[in-house]
């Protein structure tokens, strides 16, 4: 009886902090930021991912609230550790970009997160991680153009036109210039300048 009890409660809880969400969205949509951020705030801190995320991001952007990145921060990390995938990818984010020196566990934590985000589909993580390792201290062309490809694949033009760069420039695999130039098409074709240029060349 005791643990029926509390499978109700868990329940109970959860399904407020899912309404408290949704109220969130609803609200942030009719342009009631404030109240958006208080809705958000209360289901996140009754420990629902979802709104962690969403306080993260209103705090990240100033919506509802004072911008504020540590505290964006702190409230993606809570996301990001329940397993919310864009949650890790801007907590990740975040750790790289202002984290002093580049401390080494510090970067170790904010590539887990990455890499975390990019395998649950996160184009975004995906395009960032191609580029990080292409770019990097210690340049991993190969892991970096395998992530490119997946953001690539996900519709990402950039992601494409850099791709095309990886085969023009033979970073990562074999230089193959007819590999290159059907990769600047396809991202010339939706829109990407880099690529468009490239082809005029």
């Amino acid at each position: 009886l005791e643990e029926a009890a509390f499978q109700l409660q868990q329940i109970f809880r959860i399904d407020i902090s899912i309404a408290l969400n949704i109220l969130g969205v609803e609200s942030m949509r009719a342009g009631h930021c404030r109240t958006g951020f208080t809705c958000f705030k209360l289901a996140a801190d009754r420990g629902y991912s979802k709104a962690q995320f969403n306080v993260g991001l209103c705090y990240e952007l100033g919506r509802g609230t004072e911008k504020d990145l540590e505290k964006a921060a702190l409230y993606y990390c809570h996301a990001a550790s329940s397993c919310h995938p864009m949650a890790q990818y801007r907590y990740g984010r975040y750790l790289l970009q202002h984290s002093p020196g580049q401390q080494w566990d510090r970067l170790q934590r904010a590539l887990s997160f990455l890499e975390r985000a990019a395998t649950a589909g996160i184009t975004e993580a995906q395009a960032y991680l191609g580029v990080f390792y292409m770019r990097g201290l210690q340049s991993q062309e190969k892991r970096g153009l395998k992530y490119l490809l997946l953001a690539a694949n996900s519709g990402d033009a950039q992601s494409r036109y850099h791709v095309g760069v990886c085969y023009e420039q033979g970073l990562g695999v074999q230089q193959n210039l007819a590999e290159a130039l059907r990769h600047y098409r396809e991202a010339a074709a939706a829109g990407n300048r880099h690529a468009q240029e490239r082809l005029r060349l």
